[in-house]
């Protein structure tokens, strides 16, 4: 999936660009079954944005990690990982409202009673609504790699957007980035890999591949996945841990 994000001028960390947006905002139209769902039950799924740093024991009613997604897209993997995963919770940010829909209709098929959803900019979320040291671990996968050069300023896995990731974690956390996109990948290795309080477990080594991870197996294919899989595209993935 593509990481759509929007964005609507509030003040960013230092050094990040707000006017320079990292996505294409999809207008898809929704389905009836995900009209139905986005209607029905995002009032009870949903955490609204807000200025005040997000409570997680109160927003889950309970105490368990919370890992944060940022674009879930059409959310099939987020649900599957949070099914598969009942001991944590997962808040996933996204704006496209047809992948909210489809991950409300998972959600409610499966009583899934660890997912919250934020319908809001991601970076602006982190900046008001998540508290320093307060999260598990991040998941980024597939974001909009920007191929072109004129358009690698729109990258959103670049400093300082990665300290500010760094921060929201807690000591033992991790962020997941997931990417079918070579050139993205190796930008992303350098910029986390230059990212303070960050440290890649996978690092040592002198392959092509060394800096990468391996495929964790607990992380489901997502149907963007599948669709780059099938044009013979090669995955990469990269794993970093906050030590302190």
């Amino acid at each position: 999936m593509r990481e759509t994000r929007q964005t609507d001028g509030a003040s960013p960390p230092d050094g990040f660009h707000r006017g320079i947006r990292s996505y294409v905002l999809r207008s898809g139209r929704l389905s009836a079954a995900q009209r139905r769902a986005y209607d029905a039950w995002f009032p009870r799924y949903r955490v609204p944005f807000s200025a005040a740093i997000a409570d997680y024991p109160a927003l889950f009613g309970n105490s368990r990690p919370v890992t944060v997604e940022i674009g879930f897209g059409m959310g099939t993997a987020t649900a599957r990982i949070a099914r598969e995963n009942p001991d944590r919770n997962y808040l996933g940010i996204e704006v496209y409202k047809p992948g909210i829909g489809r991950l409300l209709r998972e959600i409610e098929r499966d009583s899934l009673e660890n997912i919250r959803i934020v319908e809001h900019d991601a970076v602006e979320t982190l900046e008001r609504m998540i508290g320093d040291g307060s999260t598990a671990a991040f998941h980024i996968f597939f974001p909009d790699p920007w191929p072109k050069k004129r358009h690698h300023k729109r990258r959103l896995v670049t400093r300082p957007f990665t300290g500010l990731l760094a921060d929201k974690l807690r000591p033992g956390g991790y962020i997941y980035l997931v990417t079918d996109s070579e050139d993205y990948a190796g930008w992303a290795l350098a910029e986390l890999s230059a990212t303070a309080k960050l440290r890649n477990p996978y690092a040592a080594g002198r392959s092509e591949a060394a800096g990468f991870a391996p495929p964790l197996p607990w992380r489901p294919r997502t149907e963007f996945e599948a669709k780059g899989l099938a044009k013979g595209h090669k995955i990469w993935e990269l794993y970093f841990v906050k030590d302190t």
